[in-house]
């Protein structure tokens, strides 16, 4: 017995997120919030908070995208600053969000793989990803499938939903070891984090 038709293939844009497009990342992400515990946020973030999210990435020279059909966004990432420490400022965090009605259709691979190609065309050298449960497999195997490799599980780190929830530390090299030293990427003017390394 076959099962249902596959949905027709998606024909998807990578472009650079504008304000414009907020309203729509933000439901994407309340989704994710609200539902899930791939975002240990609790409370859905408003439209001031994500136009202040989205302008502090993009105020910093990182990318952020939106994957879209048709005019519709599907999904989107951008890259931060995996810690605000000078010596880690060639390592970013990426984040990722897809329309749960589009999951398992290259709308994360487009992202994700345009992140990583805009990333290393800007001199960065790693990429970390901080994937909410252990259970994501999707987001996981997506990771898995652009070359990032599983680094560690902090067990129970989250209370989510009334339950403890990991967290999976994914890491890729965006350029190799053995290339020369950069010298792109001034130290940013940041006040020195405290705590940890």
């Amino acid at each position: 017995m076959s099962g249902p038709p596959a949905p027709p293939p998606l024909t998807i844009t990578v472009r650079d997120a504008t304000a414009a497009d907020m309203a729509a990342v933000r439901a994407i992400y309340a989704y994710y919030v609200t539902r899930t515990a791939a975002s240990f946020e609790e409370v859905p973030p408003d439209q001031a908070e994500m136009l202040r999210r989205h302008a502090k990435i993009t105020g910093r020279g990182l990318p952020y995208l939106v994957a879209v059909e048709k005019g519709e966004v599907l999904g989107y990432c951008y890259a931060g600053p995996w810690r605000e420490r000078s010596a880690y400022r060639y390592t970013v965090e990426n984040s990722i969000y897809v329309a749960p009605f589009v999951h398992r259709r290259g709308v994360g691979r487009a992202l994700l793989a345009a992140l990583i190609e805009r990333c290393q065309a800007l001199g960065y050298r790693r990429m970390i990803a901080v994937i909410g449960d252990s259970a994501n497999q999707g987001s996981i195997g997506l990771h898995r499938s652009l070359g990032f490799r599983q680094e560690g599980v902090l067990r129970g780190v989250g209370l989510k939903f009334g339950r403890w929830v990991d967290v999976v530390i994914m890491h890729r090299a965006l350029a190799s070891d053995d290339s020369p030293l950069p010298d792109g990427l001034p130290p940013p003017p940041l006040p020195e984090a405290s705590g940890g390394c």
